[in-house]
């Protein structure tokens, strides 16, 4: 089943899917998150996503990680907070809140300041990629250490990356 934020849409039209309500939910919802997260300014939203069966799911993350502990609070908060509004008849909606995982792409840059010095795999616009591992990150750009060849052949270079080319980027765990 396709998932639906107000980034993306359906390719094509659902009995269940409404856009302008989906949309009117997923910012309702938002501003809930964002009102408890005034009282934790260390922890930040992903991404918010709300399937057409109800089912919300809210990725989380925060400039230190979060915690399964922390997710459950958050999770109760908000379920709560989302039941007293009766936004869905008889509490027909399921709530999900998670970090995003090491699979899910970088989107904000506090997540990139979080991976120094980890091994990324950056997509760009134009359909290469390059992995290296990021060595700094500022508002507008990253550095990223890459390694050509092996052995003493090996050639190390940084290469400065501006985030307006870069399609996604993804963690990379190395063992």
């Amino acid at each position: 089943m396709e998932i639906i934020n107000r980034r993306e849409r359906l390719p094509f039209p659902s009995p269940f899917y409404i856009p302008e309500v989906m949309d009117a939910q997923v910012q309702q919802i938002e501003a809930l998150i964002n009102q408890l997260l005034l009282e934790e300014p260390s922890y930040f939203l992903v991404s918010l996503k709300i399937k057409p069966t109800h089912n919300i799911k809210i990725f989380m993350d925060g400039d230190e990680g979060i915690s399964i502990e922390k997710c459950v609070k958050f999770n109760r908060q908000l379920y709560k907070l989302i039941e007293e509004k009766g936004w869905y008849p008889e509490g027909e909606f399921s709530l999900e809140v998670s970090s995003p995982g090491i699979e899910e792409p970088l989107l904000f840059n506090r997540q990139y300041h979080r991976n120094l010095g980890r091994s990324l795999e950056i997509l760009f616009l134009d359909g290469t990629t390059k992995e290296g591992k990021l060595v700094a990150v500022t508002e507008a750009d990253i550095l990223l250490e890459t390694t050509e060849g092996k052995g003493k052949k090996a050639v190390t270079q940084q290469l400065l990356i501006p985030f307006a080319n870069i399609k996604t980027t993804t963690v990379q765990i190395k063992f």
